[in-house]
Order: structure tokens, then C-alpha cells, then sequence
């Protein structure tokens, strides 16, 4: 599936850069299982629905991944 080229404007207030994630190399779970995939870009992570590759990416600095993967292990996030 090819890449998207669409434009994001940021958010107001946004303080991380507007990365160009269209030669970004994705990563899925080891398993490949799951919805989401990320790349490592310009020293950041970027995350994105794996069903909807052109839909936005979330952006997130090393100390914000970190707190994020650190919840999920704990299940901060699980819905059950």
C-alpha cells in the first residue's frame, strides 16, 4: 500500500515538529499481531493504525514513549 502524502497542520501549542513519516520504516509486534505499528524518526516515535496507514500518527518524544509503554505493561489502559 503506498504511503500517504497528506499534509498534518499541528496543533496549537504543539511542541514536537512536523516529521515526514512517507520513507518511515513501520514496525509491527514481533508476532505481527495487533493494530497499531511505529517507526523511529528524527528521534522521535511515531504510531499508527496498521488497518489505516493514510489515518494520522501520534507522535511521541523517547521520556513520552517511555511513560506510555510503562502504562500499558502495568495495565493502565486495558479496558476490561
Amino acid at each position: 500500500m503506498a504511503e500517504s502524502t497528506i499534509q498534518q497542520q499541528p496543533l496549537a501549542g504543539w511542541d514536537k515538529p512536523q516529521l515526514d513519516l512517507s520513507s518511515a520504516e513501520w514496525q509491527s509486534s514481533s508476532r505481527g499481531l495487533g493494530d497499531v505499528q511505529i517507526a523511529f524518526v528524527e528521534g522521535f516515535i511515531a504510531m499508527r493504525n496498521s488497518d489505516r496507514p493514510e489515518s494520522p500518527s501520534l507522535i511521541f518524544t523517547p521520556a513520552e514513549w517511555g511513560a506510555f509503554v510503562s502504562g500499558a505493561r502495568e495495565g493502565e489502559f486495558d479496558l476490561t
